[in-house]
């Protein structure tokens, strides 16, 4: 199938999971058809509960992403954690993320999102040496079998998670084979803030000053509206009954010249009509900003 006239935008816009329109019995290859119907260009597989999925299945994701011309990324299974308290949770944890790289490896994907760890009460900084060196060993274990895909920890809506923004960054920078996963409904949700075109440049020129102009031109991010509350994230709701400033959000990855993908999560029945909304106002402020001068959000946040 000829290249899609999005192909070529700096950003590629997809749901995470299977698109709730999907026709039934679907299944991920017909995900990604439906998808390019859309006009969808990215497919977040969402292994979220376990990874199970034979060599032959993922085979035939990868060739329907190509024939579809969509791009790929795993959420591995959310039971991952990196600051796991029992030398056998440690185990499986590790076990669910190197298998979510491998098969998402084998169908195509070079993004693997997980949730990193949980404080357990225990010090923040204490927490990142041990994901530090989890990660260290995790990404040698999977350049030595050949598996080059980047694991890609996400930043976490609640307090009591590990997965700030600076925290992210910092494990981008010491383990090679790592670089962010950006929620940015987590960020607000996590504090409340974080929601303004001027915090949403702030945190991209972190990013810039982190990772240089790679960590901008490859960003994964996360988008969706947040439900939240003193103690964090609640739950993904419609955009329509959310707080987050979206159109700021994307006039600002557009200023900074931005690349890469955006998976949008929103529960049933929004979940494409979200992406597609946050698709086409993405497009219509990149429109507005190639063919005229218009002033910086500043004075709207």
């Amino acid at each position: 199938m000829p290249r899609s006239d999005s192909s070529a935008e700096p950003l590629r816009f997809g749901t995470v999971g299977a698109p709730q329109t999907t026709p039934k019995p679907g299944g991920t290859p017909l995900a990604i058809a439906h998808s390019r119907a859309l006009g969808l260009d990215h497919l977040e597989i969402a292994w979220v509960q376990s990874v199970r999925v034979t060599d032959e299945a993922c085979a035939a994701i990868k060739a329907a992403a190509e024939q579809y011309n969509i791009t790929l990324s795993v959420h591995a299974p959310y039971f991952i954690n990196l600051n796991s308290q029992t030398a056998e949770l440690m185990r499986k944890s590790d076990e669910r993320l190197l298998a979510a790289a491998r098969k998402g490896f084998l169908a195509g994907a070079r993004d693997i999102v997980f949730h990193p760890a949980s404080y357990h009460n225990q010090p923040p900084e204490k927490v990142y040496e041990r994901v530090r060196e989890k990660l260290l060993e995790l990404t040698a274990i999977l350049r030595a079998e050949g598996v080059t895909v980047t694991l890609r920890p996400e930043t976490m809506g609640k307090p009591a998670m590990f997965g700030t923004l600076d925290e992210i960054i910092q494990l981008s920078r010491d383990v090679e084979g790592v670089l962010p996963a950006i929620d940015f409904a987590h960020l607000h949700a996590r504090d409340g803030k974080h929601n303004t075109y001027v915090e949403f440049r702030a945190m991209l020129k972190a990013i810039e000053d982190g990772l240089g102009r790679r960590g901008l031109e490859t960003l994964h991010v996360h988008l969706s509206g947040i439900d939240y509350g003193p103690k964090g994230e609640r739950q993904h709701i419609p955009l329509n009954e959310a707080d987050f400033a979206y159109r700021e959000l994307l006039q600002a990855l557009i200023d900074v010249e931005a690349r890469g993908t955006v998976g949008v999560e929103a529960p049933e029945p929004f979940h494409v009509a979200d992406a597609l909304t946050l698709q086409a106002t993405y497009r219509r402020l990149r429109a507005i900003h190639e063919g005229t001068v218009i002033e910086a959000l500043e004075d709207e946040s």
